[in-house]
This record gives C-alpha cells, sequence and structure tokens, in this order.
C-alpha cells in the first residue's frame, strides 16, 4: 500500500560520490597490497573527489583516501628502507 503522493517505483538515490569511494576503497587495499601502485592512484581519485564533493558529498571518504594514500605511499618507503637496511631483495630460492 503506498501513501497519498508517492510513486512506488521511485527509490531515493545515493548521493555519494564514486570518485570518493574508490578512492577509500584504493586506500584501504593499498595499506595491504601493491602500495606503490594503489597509494598514489587513492590520492589522485581522493583530490578530484574532493573537488567534487560540493555537488555529490562525500567529502570525508575523499579526505579518508587521501591519507590512506599517503600511508601507503609511506608505508612503502618504510619497507624498502628496511629491506635495504637488511641485505636488500635476494630472489635467490635454489638450495
Amino acid at each position: 500500500m503506498t501513501s497519498y503522493g508517492s510513486s512506488p517505483t521511485a527509490s531515493p538515490r545515493s548521493r555519494t560520490n564514486g570518485l570518493a569511494v574508490a578512492s577509500l576503497v584504493c586506500g584501504i587495499v593499498g595499506l595491504f597490497v601493491f602500495n606503490v601502485i594503489l597509494g598514489p592512484v587513492a590520492i589522485v581519485l581522493g583530490a578530484v573527489g574532493l573537488r567534487q564533493a560540493g555537488a555529490k558529498g562525500g567529502a570525508g571518504m575523499a579526505k579518508a583516501g587521501i591519507v590512506l594514500g599517503v600511508l601507503a605511499l609511506v608505508l612503502f618507503g618504510v619497507l624498502l628502507a628496511v629491506s635495504a637496511a637488511n641485505g636488500g631483495f635476494s630472489w635467490y630460492v635454489g638450495g
């Protein structure tokens, strides 16, 4: 039963910015895998999403994506410095 003046097929659309969501997802995934690739992607998507946040919303997610992208790059730098201090990378597998 529908109320007076409403359409049964009308559904509210989400006003969340898709770029902000993509930035947040890339930032979260970038903390665990592909830091050097997903970190800058999260930063760029977050910056564009933040610029569009006035019309579409999602400013908080865009800011979080930027922060997580920067953290992913910092984590990559730390892991690179630790591995270089411990003798670098070794691809030797055999016995």
